[in-house]
């Protein structure tokens, strides 16, 4: 994986979505507009975290390396070279798997 210069915002993530299989279990090959749209991916990038009224840090409670579980049309999506991402917030994570 090659090194991705971004650095996400307030309580925002850089996901990389992790890809559906093309082959449904009966051995049918899905064309790229049948697939779902990816569900669940890993995070290479974390904000610090928003900030409370007093100005304090509120931690997250994701971190880089995680795989989490997302909404399926949440976040924004952008191409880095080449690749499709994910950036959102971390209140738009369902959860982290594992």
């Amino acid at each position: 994986m090659a090194k991705i210069s971004f650095k996400p915002l307030g309580a925002r993530v850089l996901i990389e979505p992790i890809e559906q299989e093309e082959v449904t279990a009966g051995g049918i090959v899905l064309p790229e507009t049948a697939k779902e749209k990816p569900q669940q991916g890993k995070i290479l990038a974390a904000g610090p975290g928003d900030r409370n009224e007093d100005g304090e840090r509120i931690p997250m409670d994701v971190k880089v390396g995680d795989v989490v579980l997302f909404a399926k049309y949440s976040g924004t999506e952008i191409k880095m070279e080449g690749k499709k991402y994910l950036i959102m917030r971390e209140s738009d994570i369902l959860g982290i798997v594992g």
